[in-house]
């Protein structure tokens, strides 16, 4: 018996780019424009079925929704280097209330959070606990 395990990630961008709003309208899209290994290495560990926080970085700096891996990673079409890569994701849900960093950097049981710790990277994975921390929190 093969019993998968899921991840949970944190994705950034900025929304006068591509909005959760967008996400919402799309239905579906492909994460492209990575250009940072780490965060490359995070969207090819990424599998169908993981969950992902959308965060408006720039403008708003908050977790307004949750998305869901749908397609693991391939080429991004918007490049011929095939050093880097897209995976698709679709809108889950959107929180009720937007979590800000300034509300996860505030509490002490996300010190540890990489976008508190690695704040530059775009694509970051996050643990279930604080996952679920931040779902709670936008509620």
């Amino acid at each position: 018996m093969i019993i998968n395990f899921m991840n949970y990630w944190l994705v950034k961008s900025e929304p006068f780019k591509y909005s959760w709003d967008d996400l919402l309208k799309d239905g579906s899209t492909y994460w492209d424009g990575v250009r940072n290994y780490q965060a490359r290495n995070n969207l090819k560990s990424m599998e169908k079925g993981d969950l992902v926080l959308y965060y408006h970085s720039n403008e708003g700096k908050e977790v307004v929704g949750v998305a869901r891996v749908i397609k693991e990673f391939y080429q991004d079409p918007t490049t011929q280097d095939d050093r880097w890569v897209v995976v698709d994701i679709e809108p889950v849900n959107k929180l009720n209330s937007p979590v800000s960093l300034s509300d996860i950097k505030n509490d002490k049981r996300l010190e540890k959070v990489p976008l508190v710790t690695h704040s530059r990277l775009s694509v970051m994975p996050v643990t279930k606990k604080d996952f679920e921390t931040i779902i709670k929190m936008g509620k």
